[in-house]
């Protein structure tokens, strides 16, 4: 039996046990302990506490998501440490973290892929066990070849058929994205473990839903707008998509194939920067800016579901909450760096 260690947290005087191989907020949201969090991957500083008893081991040291005067304060990230014994820390958490569907870890063996833009892919798995997730929510990944997770929203449903799909946007460089453009093959195995994240579908929401994505944000946005049809909601969906150029357009396809595209779906991509003799006509600019011109009611009305850039996102987030004064429960995203 592997050896476990006990965490407290002093703020909320909860107590978990982090079995081998957890970071200390995996092994919180596996106990059904809300610490607070986003990325899961050490760039949004979201899970920042204090260690004030034990010793702990910190996997990425220069993760981004600590600025040096957190350091100097002598913070820490939950999802970049491991206690090495008891510990006792000081974190924020909050029922909205508390997970609706408690994350696990399991095996996944890759069923298939299709090319949805030139830089775009869907990787499609079937794993060991279950595909119980929430519509917009991610999983983290262990490819071969690559050290810690990687953090990959699922474009479909939870399902009985444990599949878990994945629209991944090859990054230059960038070690994930080649370990499963250039590595992977269809029969390989690679680790799972979710679901995680804050910005699924609120089913209960009784507003009209507005879907924002740029770039690999198509996933979990697809899965939202997937999930409204699966659970027959009486809502209008507004997806935007907005791209760099005309050929990274994508989403449209797969909306289509959802009951009221056209009437209760509508699809508006933008285009930031359209060149000559590329035929486009539909709107350009900054997706952001679209929302303003393309919605016919005022933006406090809507559910809002984001994904995309960091530039984009921050700009979302500004204009809802500081430019239109939309409450902040009505505004979905997990940021991710």
């Amino acid at each position: 039996m592997s050896e476990q260690f006990r965490i407290t947290n002093q703020k909320d005087g909860s107590s978990f046990a982090q079995a081998a191989g957890d970071s200390i907020l995996r092994a919180a949201l596996r106990a059904g302990v809300g610490l607070a969090y986003e990325c899961n991957s050490g760039g949004c500083g979201g899970c920042k506490f204090e260690l004030l008893d034990g010793e702990i081991e910190t996997l990425w040291p220069d993760a981004p998501g600590l600025s040096e005067r957190d350091r100097k304060r002598g913070r820490h990230l939950a999802c970049q440490c491991r206690a090495c014994g008891d510990v006792t820390i000081a974190a924020p958490s909050a029922a909205e973290y508390v997970p609706q569907r408690s994350p696990r870890r399991q095996k996944a063996r890759l069923a298939g892929t299709r090319d949805i833009t030139h830089d775009i892919r869907e990787f499609r798995f079937v794993a060991d066990d279950s595909a119980d997730f929430l519509p917009g929510q991610y999983a983290m990944l262990d490819l071969p070849g690559i050290e810690g997770s990687r953090a990959y929203s699922m474009a479909n449903t939870g399902n009985g058929q444990r599949e878990w799909h994945f629209q991944i946007r090859r990054v230059p460089h960038g070690q994930g994205t080649h370990s499963l453009f250039d590595r992977l093959a269809v029969g390989d195995e690679i680790g799972l473990d979710g679901p995680y994240g804050v910005a699924y579908l609120r089913t209960d929401a009784p507003r009209d839903i507005v879907c924002v994505a740029g770039g690999s944000g198509l996933a979990p946005m697809i899965s939202i707008a997937r999930g409204v049809a699966e659970a027959g909601l009486d809502r209008t969906v507004h997806f935007f998509y907005g791209a760099r150029t005309p050929r990274d357009v994508c989403g449209e396809d797969m909306l289509r194939e959802l009951p009221g595209f056209g009437e209760r779906i509508r699809f508006i991509p933008v285009v930031s920067l359209p060149e000559d003799g590329e035929g486009w006509s539909g709107a350009t600019g900054y997706v952001h800016d679209q929302l303003e011109r393309a919605l016919p009611s005022p933006l406090g009305e809507y559910e809002f579901y984001f994904a995309g850039p960091p530039p984009m996102t921050q700009a979302l987030q500004e204009l809802l909450m500081v430019g239109h004064k939309v409450p902040f429960g009505q505004i979905h995203f997990d940021r991710f760096f």
